[in-house]
């Protein structure tokens, strides 16, 4: 059975503005100007809450691990845009060394590139959820149908190929509008956001990048790193492969486990 998408309470105030400005301006149409002007506050905040990747506005969006996960000490590391040959393998690597488990957001081209490192993901206890077919840069610009082609695409490619379903999504750069909120709940799938990111795409600095990570480093946080996109220092190292390890010391040395997102479903 689909589940039933009930707009958020956003939605529910844009739709009672845009029947108000109508009103107005049919009783009294020198308040057009008004009208206009509440129109377009009303999409401005619409586009900021798409822009803002850890909101709730536009719908459902974990940015934390259910209460009883914190509760329990629990922690999700969350790595982004890969697989990647030589980062992800590495990244394999470091997690094993650690007993560490992580939740992979695979782009569904990738995946079919490289099908065997997506297998050994999940050989080893990882999870591989949806992360688009593409990552296309422009996903928040795409309409109902576009966004359902991108996340279908994506999911069916890791199912076919790991045979595993994914049960989370997380919108390329985090950024999304209106529409993938229905889309998401009639696929029957959970966007997952983070508590905090390490901007390593963008900085090399892995001390910089871990700093971001730990700082107020708590049970019940999602973390986010990349292991595709993944930014190089001066030797030309992916900075990922530095900061992991350090992240998982001071996950061990504060009694906090790294676990899959679905595993807290259970």
């Amino acid at each position: 059975m689909t589940p039933r998408w009930r707009p958020p309470p956003l939605l529910y105030a844009s739709a009672a503005v845009h029947v108000g400005a109508a009103a107005a301006v049919l009783l009294r149409p020198q308040a057009w100007p008004w009208a206009i002007g509440a129109l377009v506050a009303n999409h401005g905040l619409i586009a900021a809450a798409g822009l803002w990747p850890r909101s709730t506005w536009l719908g459902s969006n974990w940015t934390r691990l259910p209460p009883q996960s914190a509760t329990l000490g629990k922690v999700a590391i969350t790595i982004d845009d890969g697989p990647d040959p030589e980062v992800t393998p590495q990244v394999l690597a470091l997690l094993d060394q650690h007993r560490a488990r992580a939740t992979f957001f695979c782009v569904g081209a990738r995946v079919s590139r490289y099908p065997d490192l997506a297998r050994d993901m999940v050989r080893r206890g990882h999870s591989i959820e949806n992360h688009s077919q593409r990552h296309r840069h422009n996903f928040s610009l795409l309409g109902p149908r576009g966004m359902r082609e991108e996340i279908t695409c994506a999911q069916e490619t890791i199912h076919s190929i790991t045979g595993t379903r994914p049960q989370f999504f997380r919108a390329p750069a985090g950024l999304r509008n209106p529409f993938l909120d229905p889309v998401l709940t009639r696929m029957n799938l959970q966007l997952a956001s983070w508590t905090r990111r390490g901007f390593d795409t963008v900085n090399a600095d892995a001390a910089a990048v871990l700093a971001r990570l730990v700082d107020n480093l708590a049970a019940g946080d999602i973390l986010l790193l990349h292991d595709g996109n993944a930014a190089r220092d001066s030797r030309g190292h992916p900075v990922i492969l530095e900061v992991l390890p350090r992240l998982l010391e001071t996950l061990q040395a504060k009694n906090l486990k790294p676990v899959t997102l679905p595993s807290v479903l259970v």
